[in-house]
């Protein structure tokens, strides 16, 4: 029944299509070719007018913008115009702009850019509009806009087009217009404090300066492989050498890593670097200038995320990585004294750990488990093991900690900072270490960068530095819940049916798809059907219900597993966790519907309960496990009990 709902959904579709396209010829044979203008002049935007009726009523403007509705009432008719900055109701009647041109408005579809003049009024109901004098085709939609009342509301398709997501919802638009004004206040922040901002390169060979695998290429000019920058931080330290005391990059940076809502392979990173400073000055900084932009931006330096109120006014709290640990984990590292006491710690407390950890990746480890999800309000936390830091200068009371600080809010590492390694022989033997773990199979450290090495050793001044991320302080201040949705075209996984090369539908417009696709179970295996019978009482207490996605993200420091938030219908979120990293990325599953067993006991896994159990079908083909979640209609609700 729904594929022929779909089916018929989608040659009406078609002949709509079909019916503009023969709009366009007909205009084209008329001399009337709207692809033809390559200008209009425009006076006004839709706010501009609203917020000035006073002076403008009564006055001649001229707009522009995407036809969004009309209404045709036989000599006069309404249609709505939506430009950058909203939209605005026009009355458009045949004695006003004359009989051939209403002829040639009537014939107009949703989606059309038009043209539109005329003089300011307010309607009997009191609707600032424009009595129309003329409205002329600008541009010619081939298209069609969803429909109205439901909007554009799945993500993946909005994500997709977000060109279609810009039009559909004035509160992406709206969010995406923040964030620029959020990078123009950075930029002005800085600028009134003496730094000079800088572009270096993307394509580097060697991408160092944080704890990342890259992406690789191959330049076919210089017949060299190069790799993507996963910082911003060693050139612009070369350029603290050289004399620009103080220097900041806002950039695209790259990290050949997982997908979720916090994470998308190119980020916007903002790097700075002042000399003469050290990492108290950074903290200082980065308090000013969060309260500054929040301020500049949304009028207020207290934020609500998801529910949660921070008061970007106040003091910032400051706490040291062991004290934090002490206070959240009740583990004192002061009395931690040897590798091995750091590894009984943490099989007490159920921490995994690999055999190169030593004992401040350890303590990093309680700090992600038992410290991030309580830093909710704007927190310093400073004094980093030096194993976790290859690039920062030791404490010279506490060699074992070096001077750093991660910025945390809600719960989240906004940002990361350094009293910098100036030390070229340290710094030697930093990078030294960090070849040893890349030896020992991790492809997230650092090589040795010889130039950068040089540098060091013409002598760099004694620097503060720090790197913020930028998405996810756009996440905090628009309230975006996942960092594509402060990303205007974020990476997506190529569809199954489209063409690879642009991600759109390959078919033709006016194609239909006649008959289901045709799929070769040939070289499929299955596992034989259990031959034991199961007594049908035990079975029947299987609660099988349907959950929708709301979030899916990648477990740290697993492989593995995939952390889903789901919707069971009872109001209260449900956490299932399922291994099934190898067949999905977490964004592909983001507000599907899908099948799970969810009065099975809470079972723990990498720290995190998993209340039930998420259902997949798999099979073997060809020597490799095939698996595919059960996914179902998605006008099946959440909590729907399956019989």
């Amino acid at each position: 029944m729904a594929t022929q709902q779909n089916n018929g959904q989608e040659q009406d579709l078609n002949h709509l299509r079909k019916v503009r396209r023969e709009k366009l010829a007909e205009l084209q044979a008329n001399g009337q070719n709207p692809f033809e203008i390559t200008k209009y002049d425009v006076t006004h935007h839709s706010q501009e007018v609203k917020d000035n009726f006073d002076e403008l009523e009564g006055k001649h403007v001229v707009l522009a913008g995407r036809m969004m509705s009309k209404r045709v009432m036989g000599k006069a008719s309404f249609c709505n115009v939506q430009d950058l900055q909203g939209n605005i109701q026009s009355y458009v009647a045949r004695d006003s702009i004359g009989e051939e041109e209403y002829k040639a408005f009537k014939k107009m579809d949703i989606g059309d850019i038009v043209g539109l003049e005329g003089e300011v009024f307010k309607t009997k109901t009191g609707e600032i509009s424009i009595h129309a004098s003329a409205v002329k085709l600008l541009s010619k939609s081939l298209q069609i806009l969803p429909e109205k009342f439901h909007g554009l509301t799945n993500t993946d398709t909005r994500y997709r087009q977000r060109y279609v997501d810009l039009i559909m919802n004035p509160e992406v638009k709206d969010t995406f217009i923040k964030r620029s004004k959020i990078l123009t206040a950075i930029r002005k922040y800085l600028g009134n404090e003496g730094f000079m901002e800088v572009e270096t390169p993307m394509l580097v060979q060697n991408a160092g300066g944080a704890a990342a695998r890259p992406f690789e290429t191959h330049f076919n000019a210089l017949n060299e492989d190069l790799k993507l920058r996963i910082s911003l931080e060693l050139y612009l330290k070369r350029l603290i050498v050289g004399g620009l005391e103080r220097v900041y990059e806002i950039g695209r940076v790259f990290r050949n890593e997982g997908l979720d809502t916090r994470h998308n392979p190119e980020f916007t990173l903002m790097e700075l670097y002042q000399a003469y400073t050290d990492y108290h000055g950074m903290m200082d900084l980065t308090e000013n200038l969060y309260r500054f932009v929040a301020q500049e931006v949304l009028g207020t330096t207290q934020i609500v995320y998801k529910g949660i109120e921070m008061d970007l006014g106040k003091p910032f709290e400051r706490i040291t990585m062991v004290d934090a640990v002490k206070k959240y984990a009740g583990v004192d590292w002061n009395e931690v004294e040897t590798l091995e006491q750091a590894r009984e710690l943490a099989k007490a407390h159920n921490l995994e750990f690999e055999e190169r950890h030593k004992k401040g990746d350890i303590l990093n480890l309680f700090f992600e488990e038992y410290v991030e999800e309580h830093l909710l309000q704007p927190t310093f936390v400073m004094d980093h093991p030096v194993e976790i830091s290859p690039l920062t200068k030791k404490k010279p009371e506490n060699p074992d900690y070096v001077e750093r600080f991660e910025f945390f809010m809600n719960g989240w590492e906004m940002a990361n900072a350094y009293s910098e390694l100036n030390d070229p022989i340290d710094q030697r033997e930093r990078f030294k270490a960090q070849e040893e773990l890349l030896a020992q199979g991790d492809d997230e450290a650092n090589t040795t960068d010889e130039d950068f090495m040089n540098a060091l050793e013409i002598g760099m001044p004694p620097t503060g530095g720090i790197g913020f991320g930028i998405d996810r302080m756009c996440m905090l201040l628009t309230g975006a819940e996942a960092i594509r949705d402060v990303l205007l075209f974020p990476t997506m996984k190529t569809l199954n049916d489209v063409n690879k090369k642009n991600d759109v539908k390959s078919k033709a417009a006016e194609e239909v798809k006649a008959e289901p696709e045709k799929i070769d179970f040939s070289k499929v295996k299955i596992e034989p059907l259990f031959e034991e019978a199961v007594d049908f009482d035990t079975f029947s207490k299987s609660d099988f219900r349907a959950v929708k996605v709301k979030e899916c993200v990648a477990v740290p420091k697993s492989k593995k597993l995939l952390q889903f938030t789901l919707d069971d219908g009872t109001g209260t979120d449900r956490t299932i966790l399922s291994g099934i990293h190898a067949y999905y990325e977490p964004e592909e599953l983001v507000g599907k519907t899908l099948i799970a067993i969810t009065n099975l006991p809470p079972r723990a896994m990498m720290g995190i309960d998993s209340c039930g159990m998420l259902l997949s079908a798999i099979h073997e083909e060809e020597g490799e496990e095939k698996l595919h979640l059960l996914m179902v209609d998605d006008h099946i609700p959440a909590g729907a009990k399956l019989y």
